[in-house]
């Protein structure tokens, strides 16, 4: 053996002795795939499950809210969907790694409702993908939790995952944005039960520090944007100049779009799943 590999092959040899000796000791099997773990972990998943989840691809996207389509047809000359048209969104664009679906939908539901805090590195590492390398912010906020929500849960999930993505530009997580009341959840609500359920439900602190400023707003996941769109018009109000959304994972709706969208509709340029709005 050359002699200067024989370090690296100790080191790795003693790892795995580690790893085994930690799993006699303490067993464990992942959470995802029920196989015992065999490495040295705060992390309950295996290293081959964590690779899973994969970055949301589709060959056309709404250029603003990044919703994407089996087709053009539901999109303008301008590549916008009928929602951006009718200016409905307030945020500028939304970047999202994944579809909520399959092994990323089982982490974030390990990490938020197993209440796994040490998924958050890995998982912030799927957000920071999402983004555009040539975006910059002057703010980075994460969606606010009501105080009484985040007391029951024992933490904020979109802070976890945003406090990597703000050190990413230098940044500090900004707590401008706060929730104002206690809303119930929005799973199972219409559209428009969702957008009367987070009526007056955001507040800016410090609006001065808001104005002019490219906020970059931090969530989860992305499920109709109703919340995303009252938290984004809530900070244009304040003065925001840009307001860019990013969550971990959306909801992928072409199955649902697919049987009410024609077959002969116009083939445009398709739009790359991480370029937003310039």
């Amino acid at each position: 053996m050359n002699p200067s590999r024989r370090p690296k092959v100790l080191l790795r040899a003693a790892e795995r002795f580690s790893g085994v000796l930690f799993n006699l000791a303490f067993p464990d099997d992942c959470r995802l795939c029920e196989r015992p773990l065999t490495n040295i972990s705060r992390i309950p998943v295996c290293p081959a499950c964590l690779s899973l989840p994969k970055p949301l691809e589709a060959e056309f996207f709404c250029r603003a809210c990044r919703t994407p389509f089996v087709d053009d047809y539901p999109l303008d000359e301008h590549d916008l969907c009928t929602v951006c048209r009718e200016s409905l969104v307030n945020f500028d664009t939304a970047y999202s790694f994944g579809s909520y679906e399959g092994p990323l939908r089982k982490l974030i539901h390990l990490f938020k409702y197993g209440k796994v805090e040490s998924l958050a590195e890995p998982l912030s590492r799927f957000v920071i993908q999402a983004l555009p390398l040539d975006q910059n912010f002057d703010r980075v906020i994460a969606m606010p939790m009501h105080w009484r929500k985040q007391w029951e849960r024992g933490f904020n999930q979109a802070e976890l995952l945003g406090q990597p993505v703000a050190r990413r530009y230098g940044l500090k997580l900004s707590n401008n944005l706060r929730r104002k009341r206690y809303t119930k959840a929005q799973a199972g609500l219409s559209e428009l039960q969702r957008r009367e359920n987070l009526k007056d439900s955001f507040a800016v602190k410090h609006p001065e520090q808001i104005a002019g400023k490219r906020v970059l707003l931090i969530d989860d996941v992305f499920t109709t944007g109703a919340t995303l769109r009252a938290a984004a018009a809530v900070l244009k109000n304040a003065g925001a100049a840009r307001v860019s959304a990013l969550t971990l994972a959306r909801v992928d709706r072409r199955g649902f779009e697919k049987d009410l969208t024609s077959s002969g509709g116009r083939r445009r340029k398709a739009l790359s799943a991480g370029t937003g709005v310039n």
